[in-house]
């Protein structure tokens, strides 16, 4: 079973046990964020170090005042503390709940199907919880008054045609459907407040677009980058989980604690009401960046 007593509510809590842990090294020496965070990122999951906080990145060799979190599940031990286990063998527990979900089998007998009840009730208990004053919306950017190069954005390779976001956890709800997607899409800056989307056209998101281009051809398509969310809900995204159940759900489950949403402020779409960063936007149809 899952514990109900959560051990993180948000990205700030996650960072501040894995400190406590001895998994999070702070770096205050100016790293750019052109090239070098990437290198040193790189080097440090080859030697399978620490989560690394890098709390004065530049940008074209001015510090910015936003921090850079890179390594964050490099381990396994980090994802599982990610996912609300104590240690790595504690995952087979959470893949035995996600395989039950996913292809469930009929109780063996009265024990068997009493036993399942209790894990069951904790599954459905964990819907996630709206909310209307959140965090993520405490200080709003409108229109051009975002600037995308305010953030230490990674430009990761020489060669490579712009920074990007590698980490940012993308909403979206095709039309006519309850249930909302998350996945983890990369997006390359392109302007001050334009990325390009980066997504393979078998992945819940470009499904999702494709149905409203093909439903409302020609119509912008409403779409949230969350940036800095709480480790279950990156990690739920990138769960396969059953189609009975959302990613919200799963990550609720794996924290401990229903998930906190807030409703966007342009659509409808929600999302995680404790993030440090919401994009929210608007994905064109030309196809033409």
């Amino acid at each position: 079973m899952f514990e109900k007593n959560p051990k993180y509510n948000d990205l700030r809590d996650f960072i501040d046990r894995l400190d406590q842990l001895g998994e999070l090294q702070r770096i205050k020496t100016a790293i750019a964020s052109e090239l070098e965070i990437t290198a040193l990122a790189d080097g440090c999951l080859q030697r399978a170090g620490p989560a690394l906080l890098l709390e004065s990145p530049t940008i074209a060799g001015q510090v910015s005042r936003h921090p850079a979190l890179v390594n964050l599940f490099g381990t396994t031990r980090r994802v599982a503390l990610g996912m609300g286990a104590d240690s790595p063998s504690a995952l087979r527990e959470i893949g035995r709940v996600l395989s039950l979900l996913k292809e469930p089998e009929p109780p063996k007998g009265l024990k068997d199907a009493w036993d399942k009840i209790p894990m069951l009730k904790q599954v459905w208990s964990m819907t996630p919880k709206v909310v209307s004053k959140a965090p993520c919306q405490v200080n709003r950017l409108e229109g051009h008054a975002l600037d995308l190069a305010r953030f230490p954005i990674q430009h990761c390779w020489p060669g490579d045609a712009g920074p990007l976001i590698t980490w940012g956890l993308v909403v979206t709800r095709g039309p006519g459907k309850k249930r909302q997607n998350l996945g983890i899409y990369r997006q390359q800056v392109i302007a001050k407040n334009k990325t390009i989307m980066r997504w393979l056209a078998h992945r819940g998101g470009a499904l999702d677009f494709r149905e409203h281009a093909r439903t409302h051809p020609g119509v912008p398509f409403p779409i949230a980058t969350v940036l800095g969310c709480d480790p279950a809900t990156i990690l739920g995204a990138v769960t396969p989980v059953p189609d009975s159940l959302s990613e919200y759900q799963f990550a609720g489950l794996l924290r401990g604690a229903r998930t906190e949403l807030t409703a966007c402020i342009g659509f409808d779409l929600q999302v995680p009401a404790r993030a440090e960063i919401v994009l929210e936007g608007h994905l064109h149809p030309d196809p033409d960046a």
